[in-house]
């Protein structure tokens, strides 16, 4: 079903004579939508603090421009009483925009919805088959229980907090917007998945000439209520409430803003819309902040978190649990803890590579090109240790007409909400300083608004012979970017790489069943310690 187009702050009157004795014209809001009982398209016109509302059904309805921003509704209208015919006869309803874009906005959607009017619900039986509701692209590749849960995680304020509270992320948007107000100055805005609205309040401090604020989740309330109380940047902000890959505009813009990141860059695939958004309403040789987004990679060696996952699994590896043997699952168990990438802030000392990195150019790549991610990984070992995964954070430009601005999520910089994540091997690789490591990292967007990643990572011959390649040890990993496991506690006191005790209870890659349940029955681990809760 088409997410309802809401116009705020408009004032109507009933120009009818009868009506117009009993009815003045006041202010309210204009709401575009389909009737929960007929599933027919009406325009709603709720007055600020009535009860009821004047509803127009769109499948008959016209309007006529009677200047810059008022527009005339005529619908038909039956009139009936008991004992008396039935009368015919039109109803015309004189709406005031606040602004000539909001017109604009309100002129196309009404051609929208009444374009899309069918004559019964979805799904309603008729002689020749049923009507079919046609489904945006965001609806056809995203389940509706994971879009419903998304635009309700991110229409309470209390998370719309948690980003506005990242110093990091808000304060490099607004310095790469305000360090660069030539590229804003007397230009339309589009605000992509605009949230609390507080980049299209940095726009218009630029000096945007009219920014259009779009928003699918119900934080458009709030985000109404934000920009209203800020009257002289508000009244040059029109927040249209929808999907981008379903709502109209009245005009091009000259710059899309938009924070679509994710855990890894690419989680929760907000980044597909940002790329729709550029192709359905970006001018010619316009701007995107953010510019572009590079994932950085690098093979990394923890032992101690490689132990607190292990041990995770621990518990099932009881034979007595109020008598019953919980060993048959703890090959399972342990393969889960390790689906889980982990997500905290770490030492970058623990990286025993110079990182890698893949660039996404959101001016000119394809939508489709999010559907899958494959990068080629090739590392060399600054260190004799053991590997235990790969290392991922993310950075965006911001490529502006007078400063370039990065906004960096790397390890050793001041953390942000995304953190950093790491795809942990179940079977670490062991490695001499000099060797090199190659692999893969396979990304692939799934319906649940997120990925799965398929790591791949080898250790090559080393020494006498290497020169004719081959590998010694491999080791792949399959990890739902979805389901983290978030390990918000503080970074654990780095010790070097030649301090570090690997496990001597763990079996070399391939010894049998015991390395395949990931530890031995005797060894011996600290217990795990708590995570701290995260909210994103």
């Amino acid at each position: 079903m088409a997410s309802a187009d809401m116009f705020p702050n408009v004032s109507f009157s009933d120009v009818n004579a009868a009506a117009a004795s009993q009815e003045a014209g006041g202010g309210g809001k204009a709401v575009f939508g389909l009737d929960a009982a007929s599933g027919a398209a009406r325009l709603s016109l709720v007055r600020t603090g009535a009860d009821q509302a004047m509803e127009i059904d769109l499948s008959d309805a016209q309007i006529f421009k009677l200047g810059r921003t008022e527009w005339l509704c005529v619908s038909g209208q039956t009139e009936a009483k008991p004992g008396v015919e039935e009368k015919l006869f039109s109803r015309a309803i004189k709406v005031v925009l606040r602004s000539e874009a909001e017109s604009k906005a309100f002129s196309l959607a009404f051609q929208r919805w009444k374009q899309q009017m069918t004559s019964g619900k979805a799904g309603e039986p008729l002689e020749n088959g049923s009507i079919m509701v046609s489904k945006s692209k965001f609806d056809t590749k995203i389940e509706a229980s994971s879009a419903q849960m998304y635009f309700h995680y991110y229409g309470q304020l209390l998370h719309q907090q948690n980003m506005l509270q990242d110093f990091v992320r808000t304060g490099t948007y607004y310095a790469a917007v305000m360090e660069n107000r030539s590229d804003f100055e007397g230009r339309v805005v589009v605000d992509v998945g605009a949230g609390s609205g507080i980049l299209s309040l940095f726009a218009a401090q630029a000096g945007a000439k009219h920014v259009y604020a779009v928003e699918a989740s119900e934080m458009v309330e709030h985000a109404q209520r934000l920009i209203s109380g800020n009257p002289s940047l508000g009244q040059r902000i029109t927040i249209i409430k929808g999907k981008v890959e379903e709502v109209e505009l009245p005009e091009k813009a000259d710059i899309l803003i938009s924070e679509p990141m994710g855990t890894l860059l690419v989680n929760e695939r907000m980044l597909e819309s940002y790329v729709i958004a550029r192709d359905r309403f970006l001018a010619p040789d316009g701007k995107m902040f953010p510019t572009t987004g590079r994932i950085h990679m690098a093979p990394f060696s923890d032992e101690y978190l490689y132990v607190e996952m292990a041990n995770k699994a621990l518990f099932w590896q009881q034979h007595n649990f109020f008598g019953v043997d919980l060993t048959p699952l703890h090959g399972s168990a342990f393969d889960g803890y390790f689906s889980q990438p982990v997500v905290d802030a770490f030492d970058p000392r623990l990286l025993i590579s110079p990182p890698t990195y893949h660039t996404l150019d959101f001016t000119k790549m394809k939508e489709e090109d999010l559907y899958e991610i494959d990068i080629p990984l090739s590392f060399v070992s600054s260190v004799g240790t053991r590997v235990h995964g790969l290392a991922c954070w993310f950075d965006v430009l911001f490529n502006g007409r007078t400063v370039q601005r990065w906004l960096t999520t790397a390890p050793g910089s001041p953390t942000t909400h995304w953190y950093q994540l790491r795809c942990v091997l179940a079977q670490p690789l062991y490695v001499m300083a000099g060797q090199e490591i190659t692999g893969r990292l396979h990304l692939v967007a799934h319906s649940a608004q997120s990925y799965t990643i398929y790591l791949t990572l080898s250790a090559k011959m080393w020494g006498v012979g290497a020169e004719q390649g081959g590998i010694l040890q491999t080791s792949t990993a399959k990890l739902e970017l979805k389901e983290p496991y978030y390990r918000m506690s503080q970074p654990q006191q780095y010790i070097p790489q030649d301090q570090q005790q690997p496990l001597s209870s763990l079996q070399a890659q391939g010894s049998g069943q015991q390395m395949q349940d990931g530890l031995s029955p005797g060894i011996t681990v600290e217990q795990e310690r708590d995570s701290a809760a995260f909210t994103r």
